[in-house]
């Protein structure tokens, strides 16, 4: 089974026109990915390439249209340019040699603004003697993609320097949370939303990690819940719910018995598991006509009790009593979001870390709180508490 692009390490490349970021791409991955010319503008939409780059990993490349792209169409692809840096765990900047200036010192700014490490790559350097660029930072690499016969060597070594903690060690998704050789029940309901023939993404992952991590899992529909806790001789050392089950969960699990849910599970795997608690929290405080955006990753066709459209509005004009306004929002772009009062993010099952780390960050400095579906849920329900104890 192929590793999913969610799941894979995005390194995003960036940089002017003809400096050589399709070259770097086309010599990473031994294939013409991307077209090399040396007409400007030649590479106009965002190029994605997935291989595996060992030792590292399953990554996915993002090679990016030029910066400064001063042909037609230029506002739009460099716009797209932009809106990749959400995606990226990792940047690479692509330069040549007394043509660094404040294009590039733009994009530095804007990774250190995300906390996206990233790396200088001065191309095009054909001989051994020293190079300098108007640029001081650590992590620089000086080299001739075409000519360079260890460039690969070089690029790997770099990019294993700047490489995010969470990459090193690969994250649990449960796994970690319960004895080894301890039984966990997962808790799937066959309802509108699950796909004929086949679990949901998250839920496929969690008894992966579960499996991997020595432990029995014992996956049931809601209906049939009661009658699997009855059947274990020793109770399990958790149960993991889908959200829309929660509340009916809840009252048949014996409150000894740790309970969470997948959206939860994905908070914290791919966000930031306090920011959305603490943002979950200002649900009380909304007002008559406060906006609040439910964010999705991914589009989908809604179905007549979808989740993001119909349960959580539904919650959350219950909990709240107030004549609030809810907005929905699918897809990796974001729109302008300093007009709402909370934001609350889908589990984030198709799409990385990093793009939920950047919407956290973007809406911390704008002071707007946000939180999950799992967390919303649980919260309205008045079970937040004991939803997240298991994390403590």
């Amino acid at each position: 089974m192929k590793t999913l692009k969610s799941d894979r390490l995005h390194i995003g490349i960036f940089g002017k026109t003809n400096v050589g970021k399709s070259s770097v791409l086309n010599k990473l991955t031994g294939q013409d990915i991307s077209i090399v010319s040396k007409i400007a503008g030649t590479t106009t939409d965002v190029v994605e390439k997935s291989m595996e780059l060992l030792p590292i990993g399953p990554v996915t490349f993002l090679d990016t249209a030029g910066i400064d792209d001063k042909t037609e169409l230029s506002e739009l692809r460099v716009g797209k340019t932009l809106k990749v840096i959400n995606r990226c765990d990792i940047a690479v900047i692509v330069c040549v040699q007394d043509e660094f200036d404040n294009y590039e010192l733009s994009l530095i700014e804007k990774f250190n603004e995300l906390k996206i490490p990233y790396f200088v790559l001065v191309n095009k350097c054909d001989d051994n003697k020293v190079h300098n660029i108007s640029y001081n930072g650590e992590n620089i690499l000086y080299t001739s993609v075409l000519k360079d016969e260890d460039f690969i060597h070089k690029f790997k070594k770099l990019l294993i320097k700047i490489l995010p903690s969470e990459y090193l060690d690969t994250p649990k998704i449960a796994g970690d949370l319960v004895p080894e050789h301890s039984t966990v029940i997962l808790v799937v309901p066959i309802d509108k939303e699950a796909p004929k023939g086949r679990l949901i993404l998250p839920q496929v992952q969690t008894i992966r990690d579960l499996l991997d991590s020595n432990i029995a899992v014992y996956t049931v529909k809601d209906t049939e819940l009661k009658v699997a806790l009855e059947n274990l001789k020793q109770k399990p050392s958790l149960v993991i719910t889908d959200s829309q089950a929660f509340k009916n969960v809840n009252e048949i699990v014996p409150k000894d018995i740790p309970l969470t849910s997948f959206s939860i599970l994905f908070a914290r795997l791919k966000g930031d598991l306090d920011i959305f608690i603490k943002g979950a929290y200002s649900i009380d405080s909304l007002k008559d006509g406060d906006k609040i955006l439910i964010l999705e990753s991914c589009t989908h066709h809604a179905i007549e009790d979808d989740i993001g459209k119909v349960k959580i509005p539904n919650l959350l004009k219950k909990k709240t009593g107030k004549d609030i306004v809810i907005e929905h929002f699918s897809g990796h772009d974001l729109p302008d979001i300093s007009k709402y009062k909370l934001i609350i993010h889908c589990g984030a099952c198709m799409t990385n870390r990093r793009e939920v780390l950047s919407r956290i960050l973007l809406a911390e400095k704008l002071g707007i709180p946000i939180t999950n579906y799992g967390i919303t849920i649980s919260y309205c329900l008045g079970i937040l508490n004991r939803a997240t104890e298991i994390f403590e």
